[in-house]
């Protein structure tokens, strides 16, 4: 497949892609293509495996979101084995969760997305336009940061062992308990993390969004539908909750996860090692045409906050409602997910000092036992990237015989299609492109954080 324009690579993404542009006659834009390279093949790596082994196995998915794998794999064996975790046991997990989300979220916006924005597109060459650069022009605020994410390691690993490549959760619960020890301490670090996702938000506020105004309106800017996780009463979910769709109109279909495959399609295409799903629930196929998409939906930070009624944290319901009060339901600005990226961090960090304030967390029955044995699981949390659904089936001996992973990037390969198309077709005119336009084309790639 040959491109008039090859991007290659995308850079300040957490993996591997590029982008090929196709020009007309007259040097305008006429279709483009987000190419994803990395095949991971653990459909395959995992058949024949124990189940209690898969847990530990699928954290190599990804370096950056281990955990998000960890636990979406553990409560997927668990549901092969009919086996319910104690409220402790959960609430451990629910803990990893929430912090790993925290230093996944602080690094995309501020090592990856805020160059873009404290540097600029059209200010520097892009060696310059990177955390390097931002350390040079932001030392107290770069220092700041990075002792964020260094406290979040430290949390999980002075509890867990491991911040990378988990081991915690086991089939069945959790590994080990909480001591009253710990849960101080970890509580006294967690409001150190909510100070500084208040203080995010309103340093980009005022910093990175109020500047780049004109960016963030029209920038990527697609129309499509979107999915995440929702409890009971429609509040933000990020471990556990049913699946909630919304059409571009805002009308919403909620299921559980269980029901995936009745909502969602997977499509294979020839230009990407990346599947392609849609809501085939809409009945109208998947078409990626600019200017007629069908079936496309988005998931991650933008489409959680769109797809929720309220969230259950004082401070971040109100980051929602100021949001909402300016940008309106559901929002389509495709750089507006770095800010409710920062709305999840604000909620995160508040969920977190929740947790550990609940006596239970401290319960020493944090695990069942569980009996291998024949029978089909779906595990399914809240990614950074997205709404991540782990698969599997086993056999009478409890091992993997079939399944089926998709992760939050590839729910939005199609949308990540489309806008990219949409910002080469805003910057690219009689063929010409330069610097800056590559880097505006990249920011479109970018703001899903893939």
């Amino acid at each position: 497949m040959n491109a008039n324009i090859h991007i290659n690579p995308i850079t300040r993404i957490e993996g591997h892609a590029s982008v090929k542009i196709f020009l007309d006659e007259k040097g305008e834009v006429k279709k483009t293509r987000l190419l994803i390279h990395s095949l991971r093949g653990f459909e395959k790596f995992v058949q024949g495996r124990p189940a209690e082994e898969i847990p530990r196995i699928v954290t190599r998915i990804c370096g950056i979101c281990p955990w998000m794998h960890h636990l979406a794999a553990s409560k997927a064996i668990d549901n092969c084995f009919d086996i319910r975790p104690p409220l402790a046991g959960n609430l451990l997990r629910e803990l990893c969760h929430l912090l790993a989300h925290i230093g996944d979220k602080i690094l995309h916006f501020f090592f990856l997305a805020s160059p873009d924005f404290l540097i600029g597109p059209e200010k520097s060459h892009y060696s310059v336009r990177n955390i390097i650069g931002i350390a040079k022009s932001f030392p107290a605020l770069t220092s700041k940061v990075a002792r964020m994410r260094q406290l979040v390691h430290e949390m999980l690993e002075s509890f867990t062992g491991r911040s990378i490549h988990p081991v915690a959760s086991v089939v069945g619960g959790f590994s080990k308990p909480m001591l009253e020890e710990e849960r101080k301490e970890l509580l006294k670090a967690a409001s150190k993390l909510l100070d500084f996702a208040l203080f995010s938000l309103e340093f980009a506020k005022k910093d990175i969004f109020g500047p780049n105004q004109d960016l963030f309106e029209n920038l990527g800017t697609i129309e499509t539908g979107f999915l995440g996780m929702v409890d009971n009463s429609g509040n933000l979910e990020l471990y556990n909750g049913n699946l909630r769709l919304m059409s571009k109109d805002g009308e919403v279909i909620d299921f559980s996860p269980e029901e995936y495959e009745s909502y969602i399609e997977e499509n294979v295409v020839p230009w990407s090692y990346s599947k392609v799903p849609y809501a085939k629930i809409w009945g109208k196929g998947l078409s990626l045409k600019i200017d007629d998409p069908k079936g496309v939906y988005r998931v991650n930070s933008l489409a959680r906050i769109n797809v929720v009624e309220r969230i259950s944290t004082p401070h971040a319901q109100e980051a929602l409602e100021e949001f909402r009060n300016r940008f309106g339901r559901p929002v389509q600005n495709t750089l507006l997910y770095h800010w409710a990226r920062l709305i999840e961090l604000i909620y995160a960090s508040e969920r977190v000092i929740q947790i550990l304030n609940k006596k239970e967390i401290t319960d020493p029955n944090v695990r069942k036992k569980a009996e291998p044995k024949a029978g089909r699981g779906i595990g399914c949390v809240e990614a950074p990237r997205g709404t991540l659904i782990h698969d599997y089936t086993t056999d009478k001996d409890g091992c993997i015989v079939k399944a089926n992973l998709i992760v939050g990037t590839t729910h939005n390969t199609a949308a990540m299609n489309l806008s990219v198309e949409q910002a080469a077709r805003s910057f690219i005119k009689k063929g010409y492109i330069d610097e800056e336009i590559i880097n505006r084309i990249e920011m479109a790639v970018r703001a899903y954080d893939p």
